[in-house]
């Protein structure tokens, strides 16, 4: 997985959405488990307390779940997995939609221009 972080929002933050992005893209699928924490953690290049924030924020939003000993599993609600897909999805677009604006263009402009690519 390839991690990249800005200055301007918390790190664990950051994380949360990677990490969420990773299910929702499949990366992680229902039910995979997770690497360990220290090694999310290693690969991120962060603290493995922050990795551990993010991790359990994601398990109190029910896309995690830990077994006792056996490590974090990615939830088998798919349903739910689609769920925060199609939001994030919608929320691509909004902000595709709002920069289009300020740059001037009518919602016709914008769907002649998706339809040309």
């Amino acid at each position: 997985m390839k991690w990249a972080f800005t200055t301007d929002r918390p790190i664990y933050a950051q994380l949360v959405e990677q990490m969420t992005f990773a299910v929702v893209s499949g990366e992680y699928r229902a039910g995979d488990k997770l690497p360990s924490v220290r090694d999310l953690a290693q690969e991120a290049a962060v603290n493995p307390n922050t990795m551990q924030k993010a991790l359990a924020e994601m398990e109190r939003q029910g896309m995690l779940y830990t077994q006792r000993t056996a490590g974090r599993y990615v939830t088998e609600d798919v349903a739910m997995i689609q769920q925060i897909k199609t939001k994030l999805a919608e929320q691509q677009v909004a902000d595709f939609l709002a920069q289009m604006g300020k740059i001037g263009l009518t919602k016709d402009e914008i769907i002649a221009l998706i339809q040309q690519s």
